[in-house]
């Protein structure tokens, strides 16, 4: 990260700007500007160090990212989202918090863009995923019909709290998206403060199953960063891993050499099928009862392209170290988050929901189908 963006999210970290916290035991208000910043075109850093020119009205929002349209949700213009991919509709509580998606276009399928759906649609900006700006013949196709976009990019959790940052600057919420930075990093620095003390020695060990029961994770992505800030040490970071088409993957052989205590699954029924398939029954956390599913809201807490981090850092601080966040209701802070930064309400049933990670999204199929 240049120096120009530190030095724009420190400035933002130290701004006094009170927000709720539900595990530090404060509950303020978030005032939201509803201006665009200036009224002019302005220029903004994205996360691949262009300068981009922003128009003065951003009215049609294009996410060709999921995360960019969690965010987008997430600071208050949704409905001005005129194209997504396809994992956004999959999303049940997305979808349910912002319904406008499902009459979002799709011109993008796996990071290949149809251009002329692009067209379509019209859009004043467009927040486009890092793997995909790296693809020239994608690039190609936005530039020759000099259409504005923002590449949105991270591996770190400061990187992720810019590029949140750099959507609300994009689409003039950068008040919210600042206060949501400031609760990310409180739960940061209230985690910290109950894990500090515990030896490396002593810290649950950890294997973090993403998407496939195989890819893990490696150093140097927000995976690795958050559960070691949840006071975990997690055992394929730092391993010899097997990288293809821009994932990490550890060999069963490998799994077992590391036997971590626990296991914790993103993805819905892979949990279900470490702990049946014969092949895993003799590790650690399958015999000992400590395979887990990761809670699903607004997308798989922890994912790499997942805007729930600092949930998913308090769920897997507390399901690791019960004892020392027996005051931390994993529950009540998941509801204070939806209604404080999504202004939705979410019913019991649906935390419950949330909590199981079961049926929050559609297969992958099913959206396909629909579309025909």
């Amino acid at each position: 990260m240049n120096t120009l963006k530190r030095a724009l999210l420190t400035t933002a970290l130290i701004l006094t700007i009170a927000i709720p916290l539900t595990a530090a035991g404060t509950h303020e208000e978030v005032s939201i500007s509803e201006i665009q910043p200036g009224g002019n075109p302005f220029t903004i850093i994205d996360c691949f160090d262009r300068e981009v020119e922003i128009p003065a009205t951003v009215e049609r929002i294009s996410c060709i990212y999921a995360f960019s349209a969690h965010v987008v949700t997430m600071l208050d213009r949704g409905e001005d989202i005129v194209s997504v991919v396809y994992g956004s509709k999959r999303d049940r509580l997305l979808n349910e918090i912002n319904p406008y998606i499902q009459d979002a276009a799709i011109p993008s399928d796996d990071g290949v863009i149809n251009i002329e759906e692009l067209l379509n649609v019209d859009p004043d900006i467009i927040l486009l995923k890092g793997e995909t700006a790296m693809m020239p013949a994608e690039i190609e196709k936005l530039e020759r019909f000099n259409l504005p976009y923002v590449i949105i990019d991270f591996n770190t959790i400061e990187e992720q709290m810019y590029a949140i940052e750099l959507i609300g600057k994009v689409i003039g919420r950068e008040e919210k998206a600042v206060a949501f930075n400031n609760y990310f990093q409180r739960q940061i620095n209230f985690i910290e403060s109950r894990v500090v003390d515990i030896p490396a020695s002593e810290r649950v060990r950890i294997y973090h199953s993403v998407n496939e029961a195989s890819r893990t994770d490696a150093p140097n992505t927000l995976p690795a960063e958050w559960t070691e800030l949840s006071g975990a040490y997690n055992v394929s970071v730092g391993s010899p891993l097997r990288f293809h088409d821009n994932k990490y993957y550890a060999s069963l052989e490998q799994i077992y050499l590391w036997n971590a205590d626990v296991i914790i699954a993103n993805q819905e029924g892979v949990d279900e099928y470490i702990r049946s398939n014969e092949k895993w029954a003799g590790l650690k956390a399958v015999q000992d009862g400590r395979v887990y599913q990761i809670p699903i809201g607004i997308s798989r807490w922890g994912h790499p392209g997942g805007m729930e981090t600092p949930l998913a850092m308090l769920w897997t601080s507390k399901l690791l170290y019960p004892d020392r966040f027996s005051d931390l209701s994993i529950e009540d802070e998941a509801r204070s988050f939806y209604e404080t930064f999504f202004n939705h309400t979410v019913s019991d049933e649906m935390i419950a929901q949330i909590m199981s990670g079961k049926n929050m999204r559609l297969p992958k199929g099913e959206i396909r189908d629909l579309e025909k």
